[in-house]
């Protein structure tokens, strides 16, 4: 297996992130360059995807037979979820959304979660965090690695440069608020970020321009 980088194009190889208990697979799809996660636990073969997005045959080929237990959306932006109807027709996966993002999903969502909420990943598991910003119920997903560092999903509340785009000055202080009491003050540097687009990053490599970020805005 190559060397995990986390740079991906639409049309182009997945990347797999192989942790001691968690195989993390990242793969760009659709016009917009998503990127969607699939999960996998080493010692149960569960299956989990992150954002369905835009381009269900692909993400049906790399689920390929092994079933898929959930399905998470990390917001309610519909590039975000595009495939999401007919990923679980086909795989009759669970559908999980933040509570108060769901209703902007057009495919029900069977399990609402909260702050803190756990969601396994056969015997893995990832933490919920709540970001109010780039949607009212955005979700970041955090796996904290026994055995190395944590690897966190960030759907378009975190990207390489900064935060993700919000449209009033209230929704960015959230967001950088969010970002900087419940991910950069309690996460080490070594953390992984998986971004709903583009190329991966770490908490290390943005810390130092928090500042920034907050005299920017967007």
């Amino acid at each position: 297996m190559a060397e995990y980088h986390g740079n991906v194009k639409v049309g182009g190889p997945v990347q797999t992130h192989e942790l001691a208990e968690l195989m993390i697979t990242k793969v760009a799809v659709g016009p917009m360059d998503n990127n969607a996660y699939l999960l996998r636990c080493r010692r149960t073969d569960e299956q989990v995807l992150i954002d369905a997005a835009n381009d269900a045959q692909t993400l049906l080929r790399l689920i390929g037979d092994a079933g898929l237990e959930r399905v998470v959306t990390t917001h309610r932006h519909q590039d975000h979820w595009q495939a999401l109807a007919e990923v679980v027709a086909r795989t009759n996966a669970t559908t999980v959304a933040g509570r108060y993002d769901a209703e902007g999903i057009d495919v029900p969502t069977d399990e609402l979660v909260d702050e803190n909420a756990a969601i396994p990943v056969g015997q893995c598991s990832l933490r919920v965090i709540h970001l109010v910003g780039h949607t009212p119920g955005s979700i970041a997903l955090l796996y904290d690695d026994p055995a190395g560092a944590p690897h966190l999903f960030t759907g378009d509340s975190l990207f390489p440069g900064g935060p993700g785009r919000t449209t009033t000055a209230g929704e960015f202080t959230s967001l950088m608020n969010g970002l900087e009491q419940k991910v950069f003050a309690k996460l080490p540097d070594e953390t992984w970020v998986y971004p709903g687009h583009g190329a991966d990053t770490t908490l290390g490599a943005e810390r130092p321009r928090l500042q920034e970020y907050r005299d920017r805005g967007w």
